[in-house]
């Protein structure tokens, strides 16, 4: 195994191990070169956790999709027929795109590119920050070889963002909110000619020409980003935030409510699987003080799909139900609260963490996230199987293990012995 092998297994999760070990036994089935790039690669070699899986093949993925979905047990998100790339979900909350290597010509800027496949090496040649251009082979002949045609390594190294061409602002002007953001993000700081591109194309006022559709994707990042907050701050401050919704700026910017839903957060302990749509939260926050029409100009700027906008609309409603839900007196024991909270989206959860104004409702979700979910874990399917003779994934499963979760949280903890009394040792008389 290469060093860089070993450093990639020694950052992934245990979710994503099993992510990375189907795609490359469905790619390489198939005949096609992989590689892990992007974000994956920049996130691992700069000591940062893992967010999102990003590879590249030497083909078209789309051609992949199904099969990958079927094999791999995931869900298919997104496909962008144009560039060629499949963005998938799977269980544990882990994220996934795969995409063509590819080179993208402009014929003017903000406009869609002209797609053509290409080598690995081109593809990277044609990203837009060095940090980003970065791949591992996770192909059986070559497996852990590095691939860093424009010394995204050494950038890394002195913590700085670098383009990869002189035009690559012009380009695609969208690349102007990502240096944003990975500024913010990974606190690096922007390489003097990149600065100076960086200012040349906002002065020519370059910005006005990115297209809603990716305004929308752009907006989707914001909402994963671990701190938003510091983020829109940053946008504020370059006047970013009228390109989504011109109302976005000062006190229409909801700042504070950011930080709550940072705080809300810190309840959710380390290896809790907490599932949430964190675009629809984003969304209720940031349009938290915005009058219907002002929201409406977010959806119109922004190109939010119908789709987003129904789910935005519905978290509020969801919430106060689970709110209810929470308050009743008929939950006397933990495994009524774990039944009411269990099924219900993470969002809803975070959302009442940060809004509800009940000490109840607080206390238990908090119990939830803290005692009972950690405790459920302990529950393991083979002790189940073993216990109630059922296959799992059968009915006759599932019901035995919710009642032995159902037992485990009901079950007073056991008091431990009282220390026995320390021997007195009485000195002997001379």
């Amino acid at each position: 195994m290469s060093d860089y092998m070993f450093m990639l297994d020694s950052h992934l999760s245990s979710e994503q191990s099993q992510v990375v070990e189907g795609v490359q036994s469905v790619v390489s089935g198939a005949g096609m070169n992989l590689f892990l790039t992007g974000g994956a690669m920049r996130d691992m070699m700069g000591g940062f956790p893992i967010r999102d899986l990003d590879f590249t093949i030497e083909d078209n993925p789309l051609k992949l999709a199904k099969a990958l979905a079927h094999r791999t047990g995931a869900e298919i998100v997104e496909t962008d027929a144009l560039r060629k790339c499949v963005e998938l979900r799977y269980a544990g909350n882990v994220t996934a795109a795969i995409g063509m290597a590819r080179t993208q010509r402009y014929a003017k800027a903000g406009g869609k590119p002209h797609v053509t496949p290409a080598t690995i090496h081109d593809d990277l040649r044609g990203r837009d920050f060095t940090v980003n251009a970065i791949a591992l082979s996770l192909n059986r002949a070559s497996r852990g070889l590095l691939l860093d045609p424009t010394n995204g390594l050494g950038d890394i190294e002195r913590k700085e963002l670098r383009a990869n061409s002189s035009y690559s602002f012009y380009d695609d002007p969208s690349r102007l909110l990502r240096l944003i953001r990975l500024k913010t993000r990974l606190n690096y700081t922007v390489e003097e000619r990149t600065g100076m591109q960086y200012a040349n194309v906002r002065q020519a006022g370059m910005e006005s020409r990115i297209p809603p559709e990716t305004l929308f994707r752009e907006l989707r990042q914001m909402a994963e980003e671990p701190n938003p907050a510091a983020l829109l701050e940053a946008l504020e401050k370059e006047n970013f935030l009228p390109l989504f919704c011109p109302a976005l700026a000062g006190p229409k910017l909801n700042l504070a409510g950011m930080q709550r839903l940072q705080k809300a957060k810190q309840h959710v302990p380390f290896g809790v699987d907490l599932a949430v749509d964190n675009f629809s939260l984003f969304l209720e926050i940031l349009g938290e003080p915005l009058n219907p029409s002002e929201r409406q100009l977010l959806v119109k700027h922004s190109a939010i799909d119908k789709s987003w906008v129904r789910r935005w609309q519905k978290l509020e409603p969801a919430a106060k139900k689970l709110e209810r839900e929470l308050k009743s007196v008929k939950l006397q024991k933990p495994s009524q609260v774990y039944g009411v909270v269990a099924p219900a989206a993470g969002e809803l959860v975070l959302f009442l963490l940060m809004q509800s104004e009940h000490r109840l409702v607080h206390d238990r979700l908090k119990n939830y996230l803290q005692k009972y979910v950690p405790a459920s874990q302990e529950v393991t399917d083979a002790e189940v199987a073993a216990a109630s003779g059922a296959q799992p994934g059968t009915p006759k499963f599932k019901k035995a293990k919710a009642e032995a979760i159902a037992a485990r949280l009901d079950s007073r903890p056991r008091k431990p012995p009282p220390p026995e009394p320390e021997a007195v040792v009485v000195p002997a008389k001379r």
